[in-house]
């Protein structure tokens, strides 16, 4: 089970926006947050919970978001994007559709 936790017990939310920039047009962030907006839309899945905010939604509403271990990472990636008709090497920007 998957549980972001701050040092005092607390629980924190996993935020995923999407903001202009990046090597292909459009850049994934993900940062932590103590509680969701009321614009957000909440997923939860295995005591981990990912928010996004109504403007980025549109532009990842039916991704896919996984825990990836390389040898020189470990993150959170958007790993598949209907939204998105190219993305960089490193998974961190993206070319949205038309």
């Amino acid at each position: 089970m998957l549980e972001i936790e701050r040092e005092d017990g607390k629980k924190r939310l996993l935020r995923l926006t999407v903001d202009s920039g990046g090597c292909s047009g459009f850049q994934y962030n993900f940062s932590l947050d103590e509680k969701a907006q009321s614009d957000d839309r909440v997923f939860e899945k295995d005591g981990a919970t990912l928010v996004v905010d109504g403007i980025s939604f549109d532009f990842v509403k039916g991704s896919t978001v996984d825990f990836t271990e390389e040898l020189m990472r470990s993150s959170f990636m958007v790993t598949s994007n209907p939204n998105a008709s190219a993305g960089c090497g490193c998974g961190a920007s993206f070319v949205r559709k038309p």
